[in-house]
C-alpha cells in the first residue's frame, strides 16, 4: 500500500493502527514505524535499515517480535512492484 509517507504494510495485520513504512536506499532496505496510538513516533524515530535491525534483534525479548514487524520479503515485493 502507499500514502503521503510512502510503501506501507501492516506488520500486525490484525492492528491498522501501525503501519511499517519501507524504503530502499543505498542498496539497502529501510523501514520506518507509524502508530495512530504516538503520531511523534514518527518525528523522533528516523529510517532503519534492515542490517541494524537484525544485529539488534538479539536484545529483543517478549512481546514484540522482530521478524515479524520488519519483514524483508514483503518490503523487497513492495518495493519490486512498485518501481
Amino acid at each position: 500500500m502507499k500514502d503521503d509517507r510512502g510503501l506501507y504494510y501492516y506488520p500486525f495485520p490484525g492492528n491498522r493502527q501501525v503501519r511499517m513504512y519501507i524504503r530502499e536506499a543505498g542498496g539497502s532496505v529501510e523501514f520506518r514505524m507509524w502508530t495512530q496510538k504516538d503520531p511523534n513516533m514518527w518525528k523522533e524515530h528516523g529510517w532503519v535499515p534492515y542490517e541494524a535491525i537484525r544485529e539488534a534483534a538479539g536484545m529483543y525479548r517478549g512481546a514484540f517480535d522482530p521478524d515479524t514487524a520488519y519483514d524483508l520479503d514483503i518490503a523487497r515485493t513492495l518495493i519490486a512492484d512498485n518501481r
